[in-house]
């Protein structure tokens, strides 16, 4: 995974950020005031986490006079969707190795005779 890669999981990792993502997928393209009343944060933390995203490529920033109006970039979207997917995989991965390995060491200790029991001598 490159650099590039763990800064766009890094950026969609944080709920803040998804739900900021799906409000700007509904409007098309929003102001951080904007995105702001529609969200439970202050107009200061939905631009700080539009920088996150813009650095991250997920959102495009155009000025129109004194505001900024983002959009979200729907191929980085899509590059997000399949390196979580790839992370997935290699995870489903690794996960049926340490069962197959716990399957394996279940049978294995099963089959183990088990240690003889010592009897009373007595009658």
């Amino acid at each position: 995974m490159t650099d590039h890669d763990e800064e766009l999981l890094a950026a969609v990792a944080e709920p803040s950020r998804r739900r900021l993502l799906d409000v700007l997928l509904v409007q098309g393209e929003a102001t951080p005031t904007a995105l702001a009343g529609d969200l439970p944060f202050t107009r200061q933390a939905v631009t700080k986490h539009l920088a996150v995203l813009h650095r991250a490529g997920l959102v495009t920033a155009r000025r129109d006079g004194r505001e900024v109006r983002y959009t979200v970039h729907p191929a980085r979207l899509d590059e997000a969707a399949r390196a979580l997917a790839d992370v997935a995989a290699r995870w489903n991965t690794r996960l049926q190795r340490i069962k197959t390995l716990a399957e394996a060491t279940h049978r294995d200790s099963q089959r183990e005779p088990q240690p003889a029991t010592q009897q009373d001598d007595h009658p």
